[in-house]
């Protein structure tokens, strides 16, 4: 079905015009808009990773929430910036600019129907930067709006808990955590038999530069891996995913409702 993982209910192109002109409360409405990528991820992994996750942790997410709270789901958008990855066929990319533009007329778009929230729910670590240049924008350009650029791993959840000290340090992309939550997610499209361990060599040394992190130096993924894989993959188990994916969209659904109940702040005269 169109909706994939997300309540047919909390399905915004489900709705009719005139549902979404009637809607009561339409200024504290929450619309989320889930963003992925289609870029490799290993050998073990589909191509579409990213949007898979953004999709099936909102979707749980919002079969969660309070029914008395109103939150939808727009269409996921597929494409992000993966130019880090182009070197690995089947990785699609589209360029910073055309992100921006799409995203913001986007966001021009939910602003013009009357709503006031909206979430960008960013499951790629190649984009984040491009999303809160976009909330800013749209901001300033619209002071009624309020724009929440998320990333979807970010909220309260255990997958800490779930990974060594080095995975958590390393493993930035189509690891443990990743390939536990799509064993959970799509566990036929999961080539485990492929799974190959591989961190990046030669990383800065006594030194306060890191890959990511307050002081990141620029890459590509061709840099730092030949499998394309940067991570330890083979330790994931679907045990850990259905805890990963259920701790996430447990955070979620308290991100969701403080977004409903959020206020802008303002200075007072």
């Amino acid at each position: 079905m169109l909706h994939s993982f997300i309540p047919p209910a909390r399905f915004f192109p489900y709705l009719t015009w005139q549902d979404i002109a009637k809607m009561p409360n339409k200024q504290n409405v929450v619309i989320i808009q889930p963003i992925g990528a289609i870029e490799q991820h290993g050998l073990h992994l589909p191509i579409i990773v990213d949007s898979a996750i953004s999709v099936a942790v909102l979707g749980k997410a919002l079969s969660k929430l309070d029914v008395d709270i109103p939150a939808y789901a727009l269409p996921n958008i597929y494409y992000g910036k993966s130019n880090e990855h182009w070197h690995f066929p089947g990785t699609i990319t589209l360029t910073s600019q055309t992100l921006i533009s799409l995203l913001m007329e986007v966001g021009e778009s939910i602003y013009r129907a009357g709503f006031r929230k909206l979430v960008f729910m960013n499951s790629h670590g190649g984009q984040p930067q491009i999303l809160e240049l976009v909330a800013r924008d749209l901001h300033i350009k619209y002071n009624d709006f309020c724009i929440f650029p998320l990333f979807t791993w970010r909220v309260p959840n255990i997958a800490k808990e779930l990974l060594t000290p080095k995975e958590l340090e390393l493993g930035i992309h189509a690891g443990d955590a990743e390939t536990s939550l799509m064993l959970a997610i799509l566990p036929e499209q999961v080539k485990m038999t492929d799974a190959v361990t591989e961190y990046p060599q030669n990383l800065p040394t006594d030194s306060v530069l890191s890959m990511e992190g307050k002081l990141p130096f620029a890459w590509a993924t061709k840099d730092l891996s030949q499998s394309g894989v940067i991570g330890d993959p083979t330790t994931a188990t679907k045990e850990k995913g259905d805890r990963i994916w259920e701790s996430l969209a447990n955070g979620w659904v308290q991100t969701i409702k403080d977004i409903y109940k959020f206020q802008q702040p303002k200075t007072t005269n």
